[in-house]
């Protein structure tokens, strides 16, 4: 990877709407040669997809939460069922295995409580192998990006 391909993978992070020729003309390429780059970096996996990023306000889902969960059971196919079942709830934006004094850590997007208490029935009080939760509700946000510095 070069300093264009940095150079367009930024922007594309920026906005990824962006025309080619528009991004081409920002890096100083022909369109056909940023179009041919591009493509390179979808092939090669560098560029994992590419997505729109709503406004939580304009979606009705306005509550943003993160739970932290401690396992009964520890090891890797616990943990994994454990995010495999997190991963099929709508409401969980991210959901991560991490190390420390709990296992998985989720991130939430609810449109409201009555959501966040049902997913918790299914999530933590239905499922055996769930010793704790905490849950964080966030107030304030100070910085949420989706930008991998290049």
């Amino acid at each position: 990877m070069d300093r264009i391909d940095r150079k367009l993978l930024n922007l594309l992070q920026r906005d990824a709407s962006r025309t080619n020729a528009a991004l081409a003309d920002e890096v100083g390429l022909s369109a056909s040669s940023c179009l041919r780059r591009i493509r390179r970096l979808r092939q090669s996996g560098v560029i994992d997809r590419i997505a729109a990023i709503l406004n939580p306000a304009k979606t009705g889902r306005t509550l943003k939460a993160v739970v932290t969960v401690e396992l009964r059971l520890h090891g890797e196919p616990n943990t994994r069922q454990f995010l495999d079942l997190a991963a099929r709830e709508e409401a969980v934006a991210q959901a991560y295995a991490v190390t420390g004094e709990v296992d998985a850590v989720l991130v939430l997007r609810l449109r409201d409580m009555e959501e966040y208490d049902a997913l918790c029935n299914r999530l933590f009080q239905e499922r055996m192998n769930v010793a704790r939760y905490w849950t964080m509700m966030v107030i304030r946000t100070g910085k949420d990006d989706t930008m991998i510095p290049l």
